[in-house]
């Protein structure tokens, strides 16, 4: 009865519609500067109403999230996806990986997951859009801990703990290329504050600004302890000092290539919805039957089944082996001739095609319109650390609809 209610609220546009003057409110409190700059660069960041999902559904999401979780743990596993890795993810460092992030599409049919990232971005904002609510009257508890800042802060430095035992953490660097053209560069200076009002000092760098030494890894002067890594050149082929520096033990950094390669590379998924492979490994059969049900088939794509792919292509969704950001992504029924080409040169994967859930909203002055919706998990070492949801129209989550962008999550009991 709960996914009733869930779907019956998320129909109703005029149901939990987000604050935006609370939202407002909060986010001016993190400087007027900051605010001018999310509001010029992320314009449809936040949604305009809450996403409903059944307690149910909840539990769903969670037993996938721990059978993944089980089946990472086996050594076999690690052999099976570790072989076709670059080198660099072999090296298995102490630290678990922050920010890992578990996608979902909520349909009639259940939950199914649709990929995992291990760089998952947003959840500062998520953080403070949850905030700036706590006091809309709405169905359902928040998917969220109270103090979120505290959780990850946290987080960090149980990874430095990991690492680096009692040692002091000093400074910190996060990390991605042109981190001031990015998109979510504003997410990057709410984390360098967290950082800061822990006593932590705390820069945002481009790569080609590091440096390695024979004691360590430098920004300019300042030796950096821990690399919050938010690349997208997963396995540091083009970093060749950060590269370097990890290998040798010379920095902390999370996430890392061995974090993707177990969890993120999207051949993984195929294999997850291979059940002999994955009772060959010494998977229980329960954690398999979790799996098939929460996973849309998905297969490595090649060039010996091109005309099976050709007549089949409607139903599946193509997505590149090591992509991100729904980059490269093709829904089947769309593909031109020449990019089904290109896809058929290998590199891609297909999952079958799993409809997103629907979220009814109103924008002044129109008539309801349909949003699609998916479901964020963010997960550390195994525990879910928030829920969110993301609203968009056109085929992958974007951040360029009226109305859309991520959405707070209640659970309906």
């Amino acid at each position: 009865m709960n996914i009733e209610a869930a779907k019956e609220l998320n129909n109703d546009c005029h149901s939990a519609i987000v604050d935006c003057g609370a939202l407002e409110l909060t986010l001016r409190e993190q400087g007027e500067a900051w605010y001018q700059d999310i509001n010029e660069r992320c314009p449809h960041l936040f949604a305009a109403a809450f996403l409903f999902i059944s307690s149910k559904e909840m539990e769903h999401i969670h037993a996938i999230i721990e059978a993944i979780g089980r089946v990472v743990a086996l050594s076999a596993w690690r052999d099976a996806v570790l072989q076709h890795t670059p080198d660099i993810a072999r090296y298995t460092p102490r630290a678990k990986g922050v920010f890992f992030g578990y996608d979902f599409h909520l349909n009639a049919e259940g939950a199914h997951l649709i990929e995992i990232n291990t760089n998952a971005g947003g959840a500062l904002f998520n953080a403070l859009e949850l905030y700036s609510q706590r006091d809309v009257v709405a169905p359902g508890k928040p998917a969220a801990s109270d103090n979120l800042e505290q959780v990850f802060l946290d987080m960090f430095r149980n990874e430095w703990r990991l690492e680096r035992g009692d040692a002091p953490l000093q400074t910190i660097a996060i990390v991605d290329k042109q981190p001031c053209e990015q998109y979510f560069y504003p997410e990057f200076v709410l984390m360098q504050q967290v950082f800061e009002r822990a006593g932590i000092a705390a820069f945002i760098a481009d790569p080609a600004e590091l440096e390695t030494r024979a004691d360590g890894l430098y920004l300019h002067e300042r030796k950096i302890d821990l690399i919050y890594n938010r690349l997208t050149d997963f396995s540091l082929q083009q970093h060749s000092a950060i590269n370097a520096a990890y290998q040798n033990n010379q920095v902390a950094l999370t996430p890392h290539p061995h974090a993707y390669a177990l969890y993120a590379d999207k051949r993984n998924i195929a294999l997850l919805t291979e059940p002999d492979s994955l009772l060959a490994m010494g998977v229980a059969e329960m954690t398999i039957a979790t799996l098939s049900m929460g996973i849309p088939q998905t297969k490595l794509v090649d060039t010996q089944t091109h005309d099976q792919w050709r007549q089949q292509r409607k139903r599946w969704f193509f997505k590149p082996a090591t992509g991100y950001g729904g980059k490269g992504t093709y829904r089947g029924a769309n593909i031109t001739k020449r990019v089904f080409a290109e896809i058929m040169q290998g590199g891609y994967i297909a999952q079958r095609m799993v409809p997103p859930g629907e979220r009814m909203i109103c924008l002044q002055d129109s008539e309801p319109i349909a949003l699609k919706s998916d479901v964020r998990c963010y997960v550390y070492d195994g525990q879910v650390q928030l829920i969110t949801a993301r609203l968009y129209q056109g085929q992958t989550t974007n951040f360029r609809t009226a109305g859309g962008g991520f959405a707070p999550v209640r659970v309906v009991d």
